[in-house]
C-alpha cells in the first residue's frame, strides 16, 4: 500500500540532490523541491487513502460507547419510553394572555 509513496518519496529525493549539485542550482531550491514536490502530494495521498479507515475507527468508537451505555443503563421490559405512569409533559412552557 505504501510502495507508491516510498518511491515517489524516493525520486522527490533525487530531483533535489540533483538540484542541490547542480552548478545553478542551490540548497534551498532542493529544500523547496523536496517539500513541494515530494512532502505535501504524498502527504495529501496518504491522508486521502486513510480516509476509509478513520471511518472504520470512528463507527466502532461509536458502537463501542452505545454497547457501553446500554450496559451500564439496565433497560425496563416496557417497550414504552415514559414507563413511569405519568402524562407526559409539554417541554415548553405555554404562553398566557393578559386579560383585556
Amino acid at each position: 500500500m505504501y510502495l507508491v509513496p516510498i518511491a515517489w518519496i524516493y525520486v522527490a529525493l533525487m530531483m533535489s540532490v540533483a538540484e542541490a549539485t547542480n552548478t545553478n542550482g542551490t540548497v534551498l531550491g532542493a529544500i523547496f523541491t523536496f517539500v513541494l514536490y515530494g512532502l505535501m502530494p504524498v502527504g495529501l495521498v496518504v491522508y486521502i487513502m486513510g480516509t476509509p479507515g478513520r471511518k472504520r475507527a470512528i463507527k466502532a468508537r461509536e458502537l463501542a460507547e452505545r454497547q457501553a451505555a446500554e450496559q451500564a443503563s439496565p433497560q425496563t421490559d416496557s417497550v414504552q419510553p415514559n414507563a413511569s405512569g405519568l402524562a407526559p409533559t409539554d417541554p415548553v412552557a405555554p404562553v398566557r394572555e393578559e386579560p383585556r
